[in-house]
Parts: C-alpha cells; sequence; structure tokens
C-alpha cells in the first residue's frame, strides 16, 4: 500500500478513535445531568464509532500495511445544555465528514483505487451521520425549554438507541 495513504488511513483511525472518546464524554455528561434517553444514544454511538476506527484498522492490516495506535488528546467533558451537546455532535460529524472527504482525495490522489472503493461506505455512513445530528437537533428544537418536552425529547432518544441496538443485532 502507498505510504501516503496508509498514514491518511492512520490519521482517520485516530479521529474514529477521538471521535468514539468524545461521544462517550458526551454521554456521560448526559448521564450525570438528568438525561438517561440521550445517554443511551451517545454510548451507542461511541461504540460505533469504535466499529468504523476497527474497520479501518482491519482493512489497512488487511492491506499488508500497519495499523498504528497513537496518542488521543482529552475531550470535552463539560457542555452547557443538552442543546450544546448535540450542535457538537453535528459540527463534530461535519468535520468528519471533511476528514472522510480530504483521505478520498488522498487515496484518488495516488491512484490507490481499492481504498476508494472501501472508502465509499465511509461516504455514505457521514450522509446518515450528519442527517442523524440534524433530526435530533429539529426534535430539541421542537421540545422546546420545558420540562414536559425535555422528558418526551429524552424518551424519543432512548427509543432511538434501542432501535439502533436492535438494528445492529440484526
Amino acid at each position: 500500500m502507498n505510504q501516503k495513504v496508509a498514514d491518511a488511513i492512520n490519521a482517520q483511525i485516530k479521529a474514529e478513535e477521538e471521535s468514539s472518546r468524545l461521544y462517550f464524554a458526551m454521554a456521560n455528561w448526559c448521564d450525570m445531568n438528568g438525561f438517561p434517553g440521550s445517554s443511551a444514544y451517545l454510548y451507542a454511538h461511541a461504540d460505533e464509532e469504535r466499529m468504523h476506527m476497527v474497520k479501518l484498522v482491519n482493512y489497512l492490516n488487511e492491506r499488508g500495511s500497519h495499523a498504528k495506535t497513537q496518542a488521543l488528546e482529552e475531550p470535552q467533558n463539560n457542555w452547557d445544555s443538552i442543546q450544546d451537546v448535540f450542535k457538537g455532535v453535528l459540527s463534530h460529524e461535519e468535520m468528519v465528514t471533511s476528514l472522510i472527504n480530504n483521505l478520498f482525495e488522498v487515496c484518488m490522489n495516488e491512484k490507490d483505487y481499492l481504498t476508494s472503493n472501501f472508502l465509499q461506505w465511509y461516504i455514505q455512513e457521514q450522509v446518515e451521520e450528519e442527517a442523524s445530528a440534524r433530526t435530533v437537533l429539529d426534535k430539541l428544537e421542537l421540545a422546546g425549554s420545558s420540562q414536559g418536552g425535555m422528558f418526551h425529547f429524552d424518551k424519543e432518544m432512548e427509543a432511538m438507541a434501542a432501535a439502533a441496538a436492535t438494528a445492529g443485532n440484526a
């Protein structure tokens, strides 16, 4: 495998692991601030990001390169509100989309069409990730700031986490 492509994939592996840790921190904040449904949703999202990382690790190793474990930055651990948490999710997913696009560009420039094809799954996944984050923000806006609205929002997040878990086990 071309070293530029391998280095770019290793950078994406680190980004996926940091994404997992960020969502884990967000889930923990939700858990400590009375949003158990949002916590479950974000813990599941943290697991999904870790799966994205492992998929890249396996691909790199299968191609005869070497996936590297790298030092990670400490994620943010505090937010002012549940709205800030989910605005952070969308912002983070938009950043990951940019990273995936850059990785794809490296592959195309290096004429690594096998990896370009492999990355199609990640490109489509980012469309889904951003859409999901926007949907959650829409639900938060509909809930407003009332306690009842927040209660129903969090119940909806719990249902989304359960649906994702069921789909993952299918």
